[in-house]
């Protein structure tokens, strides 16, 4: 019962919160739409940025008097909000979220998200995500792709459209490279040689480097654990059933070389940069192994 109630209260709080938020976020997006000039164009986006970042902090407030989830965060000491960055991390739940935002919000540029193209019918938050300039993204199966070839590349041409708003204004990019939740069951499908994590994509990460990579500051690996066997979900995390949630930041210097060729063209270069990704992938799994095996120590 007391787990029932958590819940409840935290989401009506939250609903509370993103109610109250999102009309001036709205506002401020649409004057961005109908103003002449870039400048104010770019005004607008930090303004809808700044309302993004108060409602995230009144999140964590929420989740801080309501929730007894104690979040490890490791690393990422010098972020700053004046500069921009790639982070790159495992993705296994909606607790994700919460997780980053816990870890990153004003400390560095909020959150730029590729979304799923069905997210934008969520109520309020696909609003919010439309205000944002989030990326929606479609994916297609390779049996839908085989019919229709012309859809090949459809993503990497939204992510580089949204590259070249990016590049504007400091902002933090998240890329998720296994491109979906890693459950058992996925990874059985597509036979992971993973033991935590699904086969990693590399043309996303290419396209948001070949277009910012000048502009980015550094890579922040993260990866995400979460206590027990199972992957906590989110009511679990609303209703207060998530003890702890680790998110491991590593910092990585950017090496010119992953932008400075053709992803799309120079089979080479591609190699090179899907080598550097599966590179980081396997320390990822064995960093993962790590911090279980610490999460096991100390229960």
């Amino acid at each position: 019962m007391r787990a029932l109630l958590t819940g409840i209260a935290t989401t009506l709080l939250l609903l509370l919160n993103t109610l109250t938020l999102i009309g001036p976020m709205l506002l401020i997006a649409l004057l961005k739409v109908v103003l002449p000039g870039q400048n104010l164009r770019d005004a607008c986006s930090r303004g809808v940025m700044w309302v993004a970042e108060a409602w995230a902090e009144n999140d964590k407030r929420i989740f801080a008097a309501l929730i007894p989830t104690h979040w490890d965060i490791r690393g990422g000491d010098g972020m700053r909000k004046d500069t921009s960055y790639l982070v790159i991390s495992n993705h296994q739940s909606w607790v994700d979220i919460p997780a980053l935002v816990q870890a990153f919000n004003r400390k560095a540029p909020y959150f730029k998200f590729f979304l799923k193209k069905e997210l934008i019918w969520v109520p309020f938050l696909g609003l919010a995500f439309w205000a944002l300039d989030y990326p929606f993204m479609k994916r297609y199966s390779k049996a839908f792709l085989e019919k229709h070839p012309e859809m090949k590349g459809k993503d990497l041409e939204i992510t580089k459209t949204a590259c070249e708003k990016f590049k504007r204004l400091p902002v933090t990019v998240v890329n998720y490279l296994e491109g979906t939740r890693c459950t058992p069951a996925k990874q059985a499908r597509q036979g992971s040689p993973y033991r935590h994590l699904l086969k990693p994509k590399s043309g996303g990460v290419a396209f948001v480097l070949a277009a910012l990579g000048e502009q980015l500051d550094a890579i922040l690996d993260v990866t995400l654990v979460y206590p027990g066997n199972g992957v906590p979900g989110f009511w679990a995390l609303l209703s207060g059933q998530v003890p702890r949630v680790i998110v491991d930041i590593q910092t990585r210097e950017l090496d010119p070389a992953l932008w400075q060729g053709d992803y799309e063209n120079d089979a080479k270069f591609r190699q090179s940069v899907q080598g550097w990704v599966n590179q980081l992938w396997e320390e990822k799994d064995a960093r993962i192994d790590q911090l279980r095996a610490e999460l096991n120590r100390n229960a």
